[in-house]
Order: structure tokens, then C-alpha cells, then sequence
């Protein structure tokens, strides 16, 4: 059995990854100095593994995809945006408890 893994989304695949998936993704805004930022991503990988098939989770490096990341209106980071049908339809800004992130992705994959 394949690990789900994190994807990378760039400016290059966010179209087609993103906004064109047929299922809901979860979008993390980050940067390598970025402490918090650190802190979700085992987190984000449990996600992808207890969600895999019905949530895509991806990153986004902010230092080297600026566009994305103000075309979003990130201003802060670790921000989280989940897109359900090429919308964002939710925001987490900072550091929160696995418990937070399932409930947000719970609403849409229920």
C-alpha cells in the first residue's frame, strides 16, 4: 500500500491540482524559516493518510511562489485555505490541534 504523501503545488500545477480537483484540497501557505510552519506538517501528514482519497493536501512555498500567495491574500503563515470545487471555502491561520483540522475537512468530505 502506497503513503499518501503531501503534495507540492506550484504556480505552474495549482490550476490543474487545485482549482480543477474533483475532490476537496487543503493548501498550506509556508516557508522553510517559518517555525509554526514546521510544527503542522506532521499533522498534515497524518491527514493525508487518514483522508486519503477524498481530501488532497498540499503545500505551498510562499518564498518561492509569491504570486500564489498574494493572490490569496496570505499575510501571515501557516495559513491553510480548503478549496472544494475550485472555491476556497475555508481559512486557518496559525498553528492549530489536529482536532481543529478534522473538522473543518470533515464538513466537506461528509
Amino acid at each position: 500500500m502506497s503513503v499518501p504523501k503531501i503534495l507540492t503545488f506550484t504556480s505552474e500545477n495549482f490550476d490543474q491540482e487545485v482549482l480543477k480537483s474533483t475532490i476537496p484540497v487543503l493548501v498550506d501557505f509556508w516557508a522553510e524559516w517559518c517555525g509554526p510552519c514546521k510544527m503542522v506538517a506532521p499533522i498534515l501528514d497524518e491527514l493525508a493518510t487518514e483522508y486519503d482519497g477524498k481530501v488532497k493536501i498540499g503545500k505551498v512555498n510562499i518564498d518561492e511562489h509569491q504570486s500564489l500567495a498574494s493572490e490569496y491574500g496570505i499575510r501571515a503563515i501557516p495559513t491553510l485555505l480548503l478549496f472544494s470545487g475550485g472555491q476556497v471555502t475555508d481559512q486557518i491561520v496559525g498553528l492549530r490541534s489536529k482536532r481543529d483540522f478534522k473538522s473543518k475537512l470533515d464538513r466537506v468530505t461528509t
